[in-house]
Formats: structure tokens, sequence, C-alpha cells
């Protein structure tokens, strides 16, 4: 019974994370200064990256220095980037459309890199958790920016990665470190990329500061440090269904804000996601309890 309560609260706690970046678009759109996607990403991670590495005062050791920069550009530079142009680009239903491709994406990398041979379920589980977010978030009208929708899957593709890499490669430091370290890579190479493009914020106003700071701290800070934690407790699979949270708690932000009603359509796609998600999460354990067991079997 410990052991489940146990991993039922790994499951939780993970699934913060990506309910807190389902908060993304609308920070994105309402708080943040416009025209400035790169540069937005940047100040997202690198100042909060910056100040836990200086106050931790640790750093990478021999062959970590180019993992960190891998990971560090993957999971934060390069997906933060894509993240913020898709997020200016596409309505935020759109976007997280595309980017809800990431389980899949991530279930193939595990099978790639971890050797993990995914089974047909967790395949199927995948796609219907992709066609319950477009039920969810896609409606008739919605605007296709091409840019926009490379961008949002090139993003899903680089974070599923990541997530992937992180699990192969299990971190020689803890979690808070591990996490300020990526943060601080991933800001400092995308900076000088954001200010030779978009150039230099002119103006920040108090509601543009309070956008930074609430996605510092809590939606980059916090949520990476979750996610990354969930990373060493779950497989990389199951952590990717849970990303699929992250639209569902977007459009429940448009419909608490905008006072927005939902159709049958998009109640039919929460429930496919919320089903797939399960079935993710129950997927992986079956597998490691067969797999347990199998071992077991063998040491007699």
């Amino acid at each position: 019974m410990k052991t489940a309560t146990v991993r039922l609260s790994d499951v939780l706690l993970t699934a913060l994370a990506p309910m807190t970046w389902g908060t993304t678009y609308v920070v994105a759109t309402e708080l943040l200064p416009p025209n400035h996607p790169l540069l937005v990403a940047a100040l997202r991670s690198l100042p909060i990256g910056i100040l836990l590495t200086a106050w931790l005062r640790q750093l990478p050791k021999g062959i970590w220095w180019w993992r960190i920069l891998l990971l560090g550009s993957l999971n934060i530079g390069i997906f933060q980037a894509l993240l913020f142009i898709a997020a200016y680009r596409l309505p935020g239903g759109v976007a997280a459309t595309a980017g809800a491709i990431q389980p899949l994406l991530v279930v193939l990398f595990s099978w790639i890199i971890l050797n993990e041979k995914p089974s047909k379920l967790s395949i199927v589980a995948a796609i219907a958790g992709f066609v319950g977010v477009g039920l969810l978030v896609l409606g008739p009208t919605a605007r296709l920016d091409s840019v926009g929708i490379v961008a949002a899957i090139a993003g899903a593709a680089t974070m599923g990665l990541g997530t992937v890499l992180v699990k192969r490669w299990k971190r020689p430091v803890s979690l808070l470190v591990f996490t300020a370290w990526q943060l601080a890579v991933g800001g400092i190479v995308l900076l000088p990329i954001a200010l030779a493009i978009e150039g230099p914020i002119t103006h920040l106003s108090t509601t543009n500061l309070l956008g930074f700071v609430y996605l510092g701290l809590v939606g980059t800070g916090l949520a990476y440090a979750l996610w990354f934690r969930g990373i060493d407790k779950l497989k990389a699979s199951a952590v990717s269904y849970l990303g699929l949270i992250s639209p569902v708690v977007a459009t429940l932000i448009g419909f608490v804000l905008l006072h927005q009603t939902f159709t049958p359509i998009q109640l039919m796609g929460i429930a496919i996601v919320l089903v797939s998600v399960l079935i993710g999460q129950q997927t992986n354990q079956l597998r490691q309890r067969l797999s347990n067991s199998f071992k077991s079997r063998l040491k007699k």
C-alpha cells in the first residue's frame, strides 16, 4: 500500500508541472511584451537559473559540462524558444494540439535510446491523447500558421528527446542543482540569439514584470524541478503522457477568464485526454511489475 501511495504522489507532483505550463499561453499573450518571443523565453529561465546556481555554488564536472549544455539547450533554450514562437503565432489551442504529439515521440525515443519497446496499448494511448487534445481545442475558425505549427511540433520533439536523455543520464547532483544548471545554460544559449534577432525590450510595465516573475519562479523554476523529479521517479513515457494535461488547463483557463462554454465535442476531448493519461500511467506500471516479476524468477 505504501508503494502505491508513493507512486501516486509522484504522479500527482509531476502533473503539477504541465498544469503550470498550461498557463503559459495566457500569460504570454496577456502579460508579457509583444513581438519578443525569443527574448521572453531567455528571460524566463536565465535569471532564476543564474541565481540558483550562484546560491548553490556547484558547477558541472567532466563529461557533465557537455551533457548539461545539450540538456539545457533541448529542455530549456530551444524548447522555450519554439514554445513562445508557437504561443505568439498561434491560438493556444492550436499550439497545444501540435505539441500534444510529444508522448508519441517520447515512446519512439525511449525505444531507440532506452531500449524500451512500446506496447500497442501505450501507442494507442498516445494517439488517443493527440486526438483528444485536437477535439478539445481545435475549432472550425482555428487560425493555422505554418511557422507556428512547425515550431510547436519541433518543440515537442526537442522536449521529448531531452526528457529521454535525462532518464538515460542519471543526474550526479541534487534535483535543485540539476534544474539550476539547465535553466542557466538554456538561458545563456538563447539570450545572444534573441538579442541579435529581436533586439532589447525597450519598455517594461508593471504587468510585464509580474508576468516574468510568475513564469520565472513558478512556471519555470518550480515546474521544471517537479518535471525532472518525475523523470527520476517514473518512466520517461509515463511522464510525457502527463504533459497532455497542459492543454486541458489552458482550455479551462480560457473557460474561466473568458466565460466560454464547452461544446459536447470539447467535453469528449477532455474525457479522451484524461483516459489516455490514465492508460499511459497504468501501462507503464504494469510493465514495471512484469519486469520485476521476470527478474525475480531469473534470480531463482
